[in-house]
């Protein structure tokens, strides 16, 4: 039998090392020009694209490591660089788990290489699920879509809210209502090809973080898709209509599939940006002399810094069981997944604002990072489910009881 052990092994520990170099020596010395000036930053992703870093094979490579971490491991790593420009490379993901959560063989051979485009021409690919009227509450989507049997297309209606490369992705991923009798159980994914008419975007919107990441409001005015487009086919989805209408459990509904491989994957880009910012408090507070000693020999502050410390570390071992566990198929009996983006977000909020105050004033100041990684750190209490929402998965998987 296999000892216990917490050792990286070798590819890991390469990897690692890999992306933090990229991170260190391209994201880093890019990431307030591409804050500062709200953009994409095409060259930084072509850049990956070139060195192997942005496409489908690197995740795919990173989702073979059978114990699940090389991916939590790649995204610390780059998101230590910064979240913005991390969310730049790594956003394509949220739609490619969805095509590969959903989609068929054929459908994934067809539909994931467009996400990332080539090293020389990179593209992105957008998750859209989110709506102005459905956050937190994915049951309550509206977007529509209607199959024409007599042309075999889905004609898809509505708008959807918040979607990372929103309007400038290749591919879009959408989740639609096929059966509003049916509630969450009866939406589907559908992808919509480059070029397709009828979707829109007005434009990025502003953000308090997260700057270089594109993020848009995405609108669909009969937008037609050939059925090959329902991720899945129409066949299984027929299916699955059929046995929840029956009364039989469905197999889950598309776009919590999505979340369920994903949030270990976010909690460790929050780790990342709290890891960054305490490293920086760090080396700062020895650094900084006040009243003729480094401020770090004051016990306030090096207490400060071991409770960073502390809670970084015990947030990555709730990432890194969520990520082997996901990875192994074992049930998250206990929300394990929700826990890990929890704890996660939350440490990253907390250490984020910690550090500021350890620099004082010059926190403050775009001068010290610091002040970006606080901006950026609050979405992960926010997107792919609010703390709330968090609390409420794992308080229904321990106690039984549909808590509202």
């Amino acid at each position: 039998m296999p000892e216990f052990s917490l050792d990286l092994n070798e590819d890991q520990r390469d990897l690692r090392d890999w992306v933090h170099g990229f991170a260190n020596e391209v994201v880093r010395p890019a990431a307030a020009e591409w804050d500062a000036r709200e953009e994409t930053p095409w060259p930084v992703i072509q850049e990956a694209a070139k060195i192997g870093l942005y496409g489908f094979e690197f995740l795919a490579n990173c989702w073979s490591d059978p114990t699940g971490l090389s991916l939590p491991i790649a995204n610390e790593e780059l998101f230590w660089g910064d979240a913005g420009i991390g969310l730049a490379l790594l956003g394509t993901s949220l739609a490619v788990a969805s095509i590969y959560g959903s989609g068929t063989p054929e459908q994934m051979l067809e539909w994931v290489p467009p996400c990332f485009g080539t090293a020389d021409e990179p593209a992105v690919a957008a998750f859209c699920n989110t709506e102005p009227e459905a956050g937190s509450d994915v049951g309550a989507i509206r977007t529509r879509a209607v199959y024409d049997e007599a042309n075999d297309e889905w004609v898809l209606n509505g708008q959807k809210a918040y979607a990372t490369n929103g309007g400038i992705a290749a591919i879009h991923v959408v989740t639609a209502v096929v059966d509003p009798d049916l509630g969450s159980r009866g939406h589907a994914a559908f992808v919509v090809p480059p070029g397709t008419a009828g979707l829109s975007s007005p434009g990025k919107l502003k953000k308090l973080g997260l700057r270089a990441s594109h993020t848009a409001d995405v609108f669909l005015d009969d937008v037609r898709v050939p059925g090959r487009c329902l991720l899945g086919g129409r066949e299984a989805l027929l299916e699955r209509l059929a046995r929840v209408r029956s009364g039989q459990r469905s197999a889950g509904q598309a776009a919590m599939r999505t979340f369920e491989l994903t949030r270990p994957t976010v909690g460790a880009q929050a780790i990342g940006v709290a890891r960054a910012a305490y490293e920086y408090a760090l080396e700062y507070a020895r650094g900084r002399v006040q009243f003729g000693r480094p401020i770090v020999e004051n016990q306030a502050v090096a207490f400060a810094l071991a409770d960073m410390k502390m809670e970084i570390d015990a947030a990555r071992l709730l990432v890194w069981r969520a990520a082997w566990m996901g990875r192994n198929n074992r049930v998250f009996e206990s929300g394990e997944g929700s826990m890990s983006k929890l704890k996660a977000g939350e440490v990253a909020v907390a250490v984020t604002e910690k550090a500021v105050q350890l620099l004082g004033g010059a926190g403050y100041l775009r001068e010290h990072p610091v002040e970006r990684w606080y901006r950026d750190a609050k979405i992960y209490t926010i997107f792919e489910g609010t703390s709330e929402i968090q609390r409420l998965v794992i308080a229904r998987a321990i106690s039984g009881i549909q808590i509202r």
